[in-house]
């Protein structure tokens, strides 16, 4: 079976990154190994299956000018999940930025937020 493990996402900072994915979000980090060049390996993932996020911190001025901004302003992540009123609440206590208000559309109920680097998230509760 393939699938893929791990989409890399660039921070400016591990530490933040760690704190905003595991408490805003409610992800679980999965392994934070430093390495012998000082930087760490970092995953975290939002459930206990699934594909993980390395968080890799940026290197150079062509890396930290693509923090926040990794697909060009359009929506590259989608987090599923299986209550989206609950997780949305939940959400929006922790801090997280909504850019819009929830909406019901024939594949799901979504809403656009936004990572701490600005970085745009489909929150997805799917159809059916």
């Amino acid at each position: 079976m393939r699938h893929v493990a791990l989409v890399a996402l660039v921070v400016d900072d591990y530490d933040e990154a760690i704190r905003f994915y595991t408490e805003a979000l409610g992800f679980r980090l999965v392994e934070d190994t430093p390495r012998p060049d000082g930087s760490r390996w970092v995953v975290v993932q939002p459930g206990e299956q699934g594909t993980g996020l390395l968080l890799a911190r940026a290197k150079g001025d062509a890396q930290r000018a693509r923090v926040g901004d990794q697909t060009g302003g359009r929506v590259g992540f989608f987090l599923h999940t299986d209550d989206f009123a609950r997780d949305h609440a939940r959400m929006l206590a922790a801090g997280v930025t909504f850019l819009e208000k929830p909406r019901h559309e024939p594949y799901g109920s979504v809403a656009v937020f936004q990572d701490l680097y600005g970085n745009r998230w489909d929150l997805l509760q799917p159809a059916g």
